[in-house]
């Protein structure tokens, strides 16, 4: 029952290339940073990424992308990560955007063991219809795009057949963790940590805060370790390591 890995590096040495990832994070809350950046060092490449954004400002999945090691994105923000869409328009990464509550339902969904359900998000717009560019060419063109869904009627309003999603690995960031998985999240760093974490086959978790089973109350645990194979303990200078994407002041 005690999933405590000794390292970061541990934690993520059976990460193949080409394996599919469920990560964790909202902009730069709640992302997995110490877990992204010892998958860096080891090199795996060729990685297909679930994630709402690749990375912001140089950090989190930004560090993988820009050194070519994402074959593929899907996700439901682009934002101002201009490598991101440098990549895309040049036909360097395969992208599928999708509306941001139906990727955290299609998480949610796969790890709950649902192959997939009706929502009416996307209906008459590509979402449904198919051609959305999943990659360009490099010369403006396009070389592969979505194809059409189902849509079913239901009680009068159309709705859009999504697929659950489960990937190889998951990687998240809790406040708190005990050596047993058990997970507890910051206020909006809690995100998409949960619905990532339950998509993932192997889920990887760097924790702020390592506890002992039973310090925890029952109560307040946001994700059952049922759903967490692997749990790294940070240390306090990597806990406490937390960028701010855009820092405002008032007068």
């Amino acid at each position: 029952m005690d999933k405590v890995v000794a390292s970061a590096a541990a934690a993520v040495a059976d990460v193949p290339d080409g394996a599919s990832l469920a990560v964790g994070g909202f902009g730069l809350s709640g992302v997995p940073n110490v877990l992204i950046q010892a998958l860096h060092e080891r090199g795996t490449r060729g990685l297909s990424v679930v994630s709402n954004n690749c990375g912001a400002k140089e950090s989190g999945l930004a560090v993988l992308l820009a050194a070519g090691r994402i074959a593929r994105v899907t996700g439901s923000y682009i934002g101002a990560n201009k490598e991101f869409a440098r990549q895309y328009l040049a036909g360097e990464l395969e992208v599928e955007m999708i509306p941001q509550g139906t990727l955290a339902e299609r998480l949610r969904a796969g790890g709950a063991g649902i192959p997939a359900f009706y929502t009416p998000a996307g209906v008459g717009t590509q979402i449904a219809e198919g051609g959305l560019p999943w990659r360009y060419d490099g010369a403006g063109g396009v070389a592969l795009a979505s194809p059409a869904k189902e849509v079913r009627d239901f009680d009068g309003t159309d709705h859009v057949l999504e697929r659950g999603i489960r990937t190889d690995f998951a990687l998240v960031r809790a406040a708190r963790g005990d050596r047993h998985g058990n997970l507890v999240f910051a206020k909006s760093a809690r995100n998409f940590n949960p619905l990532a974490a339950m998509a993932g086959r192997i889920t990887v978790a760097e924790v702020e805060e390592l506890v002992e089973p039973g310090a925890l109350d029952p109560d307040a645990v946001h994700l059952p370790g049922i759903f967490v194979q692997r749990v790294l303990a940070l240390t306090p200078g990597q806990a406490a390591d937390k960028g701010i994407e855009r820092r405002t002041v008032t007068a």
